[in-house]
């Protein structure tokens, strides 16, 4: 796939760019738009089934808790038996929950994890079925009330008899620019990993009391434009951290409903080395 359309696609998702304007320059880049209508099931997420791993052996439910501005809505996953477990919030990217994350959440289950993952755009309706809907939806939410409602879900996840306590999290894009900014702002946080996803400020490194782990994308400049102050600050501070730079690979490498970007031996990789580290810092 041509690099300059990858670019593009991220400019139209990120920041956002007015679908029509979006598709205009999409034409230009593939010589008009019957290419450019062609072209784009190929890069948009979605393009191939999301439910890849099956929930038959497991628990799930769907979960609420009062957030900052409106109730907060789940979906858990555990393994089926009852005991205790560590518990990991799984964080999706700027299109709210998805069947994608719901799988990943799942997966994070069958490791043997209490996993949540909560929907930012609950408090306005939940999910939008159209994926620009949801994107302007991201636009409107309060950085403040999404982090309470995020906090919040670690008191929830407290309170309840299958979890043991031990937190940790994991997100995506904007989940990853959450799970860094929970790392700051969750002193009970023992493991926060972040795949490419915005840095937090260098100037709150200092709060982290997690270890954290960095996943990034060789090909994502606008993320990785953080990455060396991110880093100076967290060995400045003396702060356990993990560093992953993926050769090759794209902005959104583990969205396996991406068929443009998603990488397999990337994402496969990435998601060995995130389950390590909760094993290492939940369960060691």
């Amino acid at each position: 796939m041509n690099q300059e359309i990858i670019n593009l696609y991220d400019e139209y998702t990120h920041k956002p760019l007015p679908r029509r304007e979006f598709l205009e320059r999409l034409a230009k880049l593939t010589g008009g738009m019957a290419a450019a209508l062609a072209v784009l099931p190929l890069i948009e997420t979605g393009c191939t089934p999301a439910n890849r791993t099956q929930g038959d052996d497991l628990h799930t439910e769907y979960v609420t808790w009062a957030g900052a501005q409106g109730e907060m809505k789940a979906y858990l996953a555990r393994p089926k038996k009852k005991k205790k477990y560590p518990a990991v919030v799984v964080i999706h990217e700027n299109r709210g929950l998805n069947a994608h994350i719901e799988d990943v959440a799942r997966r994070a289950a069958k490791a043997g994890y209490l996993a949540l993952a909560p929907n930012a755009l609950a408090p306005l309706g939940g999910t939008p079925a159209n994926e620009d809907e949801a994107r302007s939806l991201f636009q409107t939410l309060k950085q403040e009330d999404s982090l309470q409602n995020f906090i919040r879900a670690f008191d929830f996840l407290s309170k309840r008899e299958d979890c043991n306590g031990n937190f940790g999290c994991v997100g995506f894009c904007w989940g990853g620019a959450m799970s860094n900014s929970l790392a700051v702002n969750v002193p009970t946080l023992k493991a926060a990993v972040a795949f490419y996803g915005r840095q937090s400020e260098a100037a709150d490194v200092s709060k982290i009391r997690a270890a954290v782990q960095l996943h990034y994308a060789e090909m994502d400049e606008r993320v990785n434009a953080g990455m060396a102050a991110y880093e100076e600050a967290l060995k400045a501070n003396g702060i356990r951290y993990e560093q992953h730079l993926y050769p090759g690979v794209q902005h959104a490498f583990h969205n396996d409903t991406s068929q443009a970007r998603y990488n397999e031996a990337a994402a496969k990789l990435a998601w060995e080395r995130t389950m390590s580290f909760f094993e290492k810092h939940l369960k060691g």
